[in-house]
């Protein structure tokens, strides 16, 4: 059985081989090739190729194409810095937005046309050649409010959203048919799924009622959007309490990438047993303590997660985030091994 079957079955709530398992280790791939951060984001074939090789290497069951969250404000023209160690992020001295007013002047653009995004096409396009016949390849896109965030700082945002709410959805318009048009050519490439990192959907951000406000009528034109492709609809939210059901109801995802509880559960049981019929759900090893732990700990985390959620399909083990950039990989090899020896069914 490979990849694509283990996945296709375990999506569907049936029982495969083995739980898959694919911690988030995207950029850390750039060793294989002894490559630095800056040169694996910014060359398309040596991204794709480190990719690849690390699946390959350590027999991954999913590929997504996590670069860095900068992607598409890159392409508004917000400067970015990029660093040897760890990801491109803007330029705090030089936010595109540095006004309400600044606004109005993020317009619907052409996610073909523009450098990171249309890069981003491309490494689909390199991926799904390579693997798509075997490994479900995941299209991961930052979602309205990470974007918009990208361009102003979030202090100065946060406040926005309160003090200028038409100038924030003018500019939200923008970006979601923007990334209307970068998710219909990430489809034509093959991916199996869209991803979308909704992290501002957590109660450590900002309340369920603003988030559905300001991102979830947005969130709920992207996935049907998506799903009219004939694409399935994923997301992914690292924060802390996130609102599973709300996001239910606005994008009905078939599967959560997921670091802690979300807001209306305390315990894993309690997690399987509400949502684990509704979506499948894919984490959730703290990243942090693949550098803190040892591998015994790192073992008993990961076959209490087996325990918690593989009956009836409908979990992935992997890392609630990305994996730490400047880890070794002997806590990933460690992840796949326990998947296969202790997450048979």
């Amino acid at each position: 059985m490979n990849s694509l079957e283990r996945v296709g079955l375990i999506l569907q709530h049936k029982e495969a081989d083995r739980v898959p398992v694919y911690p988030i280790a995207n950029s850390v791939s750039r060793k294989t090739l002894g490559l630095t951060y800056e040169e694996w984001t910014k060359d398309v074939d040596l991204c794709a190729k480190a990719i690849i090789k690390i699946t390959e290497d350590f027999d991954f069951d999913v590929i997504t194409t996590l670069v860095d969250l900068s992607v598409e404000a890159a392409d508004w023209g917000q400067p970015l810095i990029y660093y040897e160690d760890k990801a491109a992020a803007p330029d705090s001295s030089q936010y595109l937005i540095q006004s309400a007013e600044d606004y109005k002047k993020i317009k619907k653009i052409n996610p073909r046309e523009t450098k990171r995004m249309s890069e981003h096409i491309e490494l689909c396009q390199k991926l799904v050649a390579a693997k798509g016949k075997e490994t479900p390849i995941v299209a991961f896109v930052f979602a309205p409010l990470g974007i918009a965030t990208m361009m102003r700082g979030a202090e100065q945002f946060f406040m926005d959203l309160i003090r200028y709410p038409d100038e924030v959805h003018q500019c939200l318009r923008a970006i979601t048919d923007t990334l209307k048009d970068l998710c219909t050519a990430l489809i034509e490439t093959g991916v199996h799924a869209i991803m979308f990192d909704t992290l501002y959907a957590s109660k450590s951000i900002m309340s369920k009622k603003m988030w559905d406000s300001f991102e979830g009528i947005y969130m709920e034109e992207l996935s049907q959007h998506v799903k009219e492709q004939g694409c399935m609809v994923m997301l992914h939210n690292c924060g802390n309490g996130a609102y599973f059901d709300r996001q239910i109801e606005r994008m009905d995802p078939i599967a959560i990438s997921f670091l802690h509880m979300p807001d209306d559960c305390t315990s894993m049981e309690e997690l399987k047993e509400k949502y684990g019929s509704k979506l499948t759900l894919i984490g959730h090893v703290d990243p942090p303590s693949l550098m803190l732990s040892t591998p015994e700990e790192i073992e008993a985390i990961c076959k209490e997660q087996i325990d918690a959620y593989k009956s009836n399909g409908g979990f992935i083990l992997a890392t609630g985030c990305e994996y730490p950039a400047p880890l070794e990989l002997d806590m990933a090899e460690l992840m796949v091994r326990v998947a296969k020896e202790y997450g048979k069914y």
